[in-house]
């Protein structure tokens, strides 16, 4: 069964829940002869991934998909020879070759050519390309789609930029980020800059009733709403959360939003705040995967990656479920403690807002618990 992030694409560029200057400012960029390449930018959770998806469409035409090629940044970055892996990406001849993906030659380059759009597959500026310019195919071949490029770090950065200045006429880099002033000056010049702002409550209000209607289900009056705030400009969080109520059949109360997303996330902040207090942080154990044994992360800092991504939460959002957790906590806090706790999650608070990289200044907060644990008996580190 398909979750409806995956139902409810859009297809076309006016189906995308952003403003209509954007929406106006991506169709044009998208059509053009000669497209430039791209940077979105913006908040969690808006339809970054939607966007360049749409515009690979247009852009490439029907067989899109087999010369779109996507790296995720913020991935590559938590793997141990993440260099390495990223040169691999971009040179998937090996770097004694001359030839780079951006530059790579291929038939399949041209299936814009001569491949037709199945039934149902409609170009989502409403024609191809190549016929409102009246060329027999788009002159750009191939995506090279960086998304999380923020967390790229400057190495990899100037290493795309020597690439882009260099690379075949016929490839284009589309870039996503939240934090864009991340992404370094040499590779924002050659870009056009397209900032999507946080989604507006109403439009996720009218998402999600769009959904709840097509398939015919009747919440009690003000859930919507309800979800709309909950979700704070975060549509795909707001889609996950109508999916699982209404799953649960949930939606016969106002009063089950709340509950939900407070129960999903109370017991995984628990276990955080108890991992960290035995000073088990970064753990790593070998487990079965298939016939394959992986080495996976455990620990605190294993428990926030699942919890932040079965749940579709920021790092902003972590602070409030730490916060329920440890003022609720089952271990009973002396007043001393409890304030201690208290005054490292307000610290971590105001770093968030300063900082681009949430998991560390998380991963800082967690540590400093494992310091109060070692005080309390909680740990011998």
């Amino acid at each position: 069964m398909s979750s409806w992030l995956e139902d409810f694409q859009p297809r076309l560029f006016t189906e995308l829940a952003f403003p209509e200057s954007i929406i106006d400012t991506i169709k044009s960029v998208s059509i053009k002869a000669n497209p430039p390449h791209l940077l979105i930018c913006g908040p969690a959770g808006i339809g970054k991934t939607a966007a360049w998806k749409l515009i690979a469409r247009q852009v490439l035409g029907p067989s899109w998909q087999s010369t779109t090629h996507v790296l995720q940044a913020r991935d590559l970055a938590r793997q141990s020879g993440a260099m390495a892996k990223f040169e691999e990406f971009l040179r998937p001849s090996g770097n004694d070759s001359s030839d780079t993906l951006a530059g790579t030659m291929s038939l399949d380059a041209y299936d814009s050519a001569f491949t037709s759009a199945k039934e149902g597959d409609i170009p989502p500026a409403g024609k191809e390309s190549h016929e409102l310019h009246g060329q027999e195919r788009s002159p750009v071949a191939r995506l090279i789609i960086i998304e999380d490029a923020d967390h790229l770090g400057h190495r990899r950065q100037a290493y795309l930029r020597r690439m882009m200045e260099h690379s075949s006429n016929t490839s284009r880099f589309i870039f996503t980020a939240r934090a864009p002033s991340r992404v370094i000056d040499a590779l924002r010049s050659r870009m056009r800059i397209l900032r999507i702002p946080a989604t507006e409550k109403k439009i996720i209000k009218k998402t999600i009733e769009k959904m709840f209607s097509k398939h015919s289900i009747e919440p009690v009056k003000g859930v919507s709403g309800d979800i709309a705030h909950i979700a704070s400009g975060n549509l795909r969080r707001a889609i996950f959360i109508s999916e699982v109520l209404y799953r649960r059949d949930l939606l016969g109360s106002r009063d089950n939003v709340h509950e939900l997303v407070k129960a999903t996330s109370m017991e995984s902040a628990s276990r955080i705040v108890e991992e960290a207090l035995r000073g088990r942080i970064n753990e790593f154990r070998w487990e079965q995967q298939g016939q394959r044994n992986v080495r996976v992360l455990k620990g605190a800092m294993g428990v926030l990656d699942e919890m932040m991504s079965k749940n579709s939460l920021d790092e902003e959002d972590v602070v409030i479920h730490l916060h329920d957790a440890i003022v609720n906590s089952r271990n009973n806090f002396d007043d001393s403690s409890l304030s201690q706790l208290l005054e490292q999650l307000g610290r971590l608070d105001v770093s968030l807002r300063k900082s681009n990289i949430g998991r560390i200044q998380i991963e800082r907060f967690l540590y400093e618990v494992a310091k109060i644990g070692t005080k309390l008996g909680y740990s011998q580190a």
